[in-house]
């Protein structure tokens, strides 16, 4: 049975609609980020609140919330914001990266973190009701490391078990076939794994790979001009889009700094998508049918536990 975990509940496959896939509503990340970067911390529950009611109105229809255990997730806020919004919205089940994991993380055998994690998307996170959507790993910049690896292959498991769709943490944008080496090693289908930031890495050649391999691919950093320009973004999808990838591309905008959100006094804003980079794709000869396959058909595709997993 095909479904998606939100945070009020299940829903059928043609509810999600217009889906950003990866943001963050709250986060709290270890002193280490936090103090050295207080822009990193999202606290408010209101300035959330606010700022899905400015994208109701660009009638995105769900929302995907990246943030994980190790990144201060916190799923009874969460909760009360998804209350107050008709938009759906779906919580994370998994870890970032080793720089942010606790000392548990590390001493956790890699059959215990995959109970967690199959325990998260199939009962409940933190003895609540409310069950995670997605699952998640990461690495950090140009390594994996031992533990990193060991919430990779806990993840392919929980997936292989629950069905459940799998993002992952690239920082920087590297290390995407590595990660695709683990998820492959351990009999995970790729098609079923996306990773995110790709567009902090703008290389061709090593995003086509990933594709030809049957993985999925994210750019989330429209606005970001300090990392690429929108331009640049732009032709690379549409050499993407050319080669015959449009079925596995997603396009998100990953606001976790209170700088790039307006109810925190910064900009863009969560609307910066519908707003400018629509209109944009749509100037450089992206058709509606093509901007519909990205935000509506490729998370239609992606999102549901698929039966036949152990689910």
């Amino acid at each position: 049975m095909k479904k998606i975990n939100t945070l009020t509940g299940e829903i059928e496959v043609e509810e999600l609609g217009f889906v950003r896939m990866h943001e963050h509503l709250l986060t709290d990340p270890p002193d280490l980020r936090a103090k050295k970067d207080p822009d990193y911390v999202l606290d408010s529950p209101a300035k959330a609140v606010e700022e899905l009611r400015r994208l109701e109105k660009t009638e995105v229809n769900t929302f995907v919330d990246g943030t994980t255990i190790d990144y201060g997730r916190n799923i009874d806020q969460m909760a009360k914001i998804a209350e107050r919004t008709d938009i759906n919205i779906l919580a994370t089940s998994g870890f970032n990266r080793g720089i942010f994991f606790e000392d548990w993380v590390h001493n956790y055998s890699v059959d215990e973190l995959t109970e967690l994690l199959i325990r998260e998307a199939t009962e409940g996170i933190e003895g609540t009701e409310m069950k995670a959507g997605i699952l998640k790993a990461g690495s950090d910049y140009n390594n994996i490391t031992k533990s990193e690896e060991k919430t990779f292959v806990a993840a392919a498991q929980a997936q292989l078990v629950t069905g459940a769709p799998v993002q992952t943490h690239t920082e920087m944008g590297t290390m995407g076939l590595e990660q695709l080496d683990i998820f492959e090693r351990e009999g995970v289908d790729l098609s079923r794994v996306v990773l995110i930031h790709m567009d902090r890495n703008l290389d061709y050649g090593y995003h086509r790979r990933a594709l030809e391999r049957g993985a999925n691919i994210m750019y989330d950093g429209p606005s970001k001009i300090k990392y690429y320009a929108d331009q640049k973004r732009i032709d690379m999808l549409k050499k993407l889009v050319d080669d015959g990838f449009l079925n596995q591309l997603f396009i998100s905008n990953d606001m976790g700094r209170k700088s790039y959100l307006k109810s925190y006094g910064g900009g863009p804003g969560w609307e910066y998508i519908q707003n400018k980079f629509i209109p944009r794709l749509k100037r450089e000869g992206f058709s509606q049918e093509q901007i519909d396959t990205i935000f509506i058909d490729n998370p239609k595709r992606f999102l549901p536990f698929r039966s036949g997993e152990g689910n």
